[in-house]
This record gives structure tokens, C-alpha cells and sequence, in this order.
């Protein structure tokens, strides 16, 4: 069953979604449970030679937080598509925040759709990600 969001209009927010800060434990978990050991993400020597200052998080996790933010506020049978570019670097330390907005309402293939906008800063309102979500309603 949908979760119906009759009263979805353009402008209304998601509720925001904030984590706690990157930290190496997230890094190595993260990496054992998606099978991406790529050194710049767990290996500090490897990130210093490719001259970045240390390790820095998987462009994946935060853009799983994303799906997060989406699936906390409905049903994942609900999403059908999202769509991302990521625009920074979640470093070490970095507090990731999610959050979203409604800026489309449209029919399409027999479904009512919103299309969410959504991003990721961190605590300094930087930008990381930003993209987009249909969602059906």
C-alpha cells in the first residue's frame, strides 16, 4: 500500500535527517559492508600519497544517507528514481545533513509523482551532494 501524501504540495520539506560525524569506524564499516576497500576511503598513507589531508567518506554512503532521508519519510516501493551529483568532499569530522523539498507535482505513466529536490551539506553548510527523487503518491 502507498502511503498517501494528498496533502504533498510544491514547496512543503521533508523532515531533515542529520547524522553524526564521519569518523574512521563509519569509514571501515561502511567499506566491509558495501565491498568497496578503495584505500583513499581507509588508508591514510594512501589519501596523504594521492595529496589529500586523510581519508574522506565514499561518495556512496552519502548518497545512501540520501536514500535514507527519502525511505524515512516513505515505503521504499514508493521511490522511483533518484538522481545525484556530488559537488564536495564529506570529509573526516563532517556532520552530514539531509534534506528536501517538494518542487514538482506532474502525472506520468498513470502515476501522480513529486519530484523532491534533495542535497547534503555539512555543518558548515557546504554542499555536497545535490540531486533529485521521484516519488509516487
Amino acid at each position: 500500500m502507498l502511503l498517501i501524501l494528498t496533502n504533498a504540495e510544491v514547496g512543503d520539506t521533508l523532515p531533515p535527517l542529520t547524522l553524526p560525524a564521519i569518523n574512521r569506524t563509519t569509514l571501515a564499516l561502511y567499506a566491509g559492508a558495501s565491498g568497496d576497500h578503495n584505500p583513499i576511503h581507509i588508508d591514510i598513507d594512501f589519501a596523504r600519497k594521492a595529496r589529500m589531508p586523510d581519508v574522506f567518506a565514499h561518495g556512496m554512503l552519502s548518497m545512501a544517507y540520501l536514500g535514507r532521508l527519502l525511505t524515512k519519510w516513505v515505503p521504499q516501493r514508493q521511490l522511483r528514481a533518484m538522481n545525484a551529483r556530488f559537488t564536495g568532499i564529506t570529509h573526516l569530522g563532517n556532520e552530514v545533513h539531509c534534506t528536501g523539498k517538494i518542487v514538482e507535482k506532474m502525472k506520468k505513466a498513470g502515476e501522480t509523482l513529486l519530484r523532491v529536490e534533495i542535497q547534503s551539506t555539512n555543518q558548515f553548510g557546504e554542499v555536497k551532494i545535490i540531486g533529485d527523487a521521484l516519488i509516487a503518491i
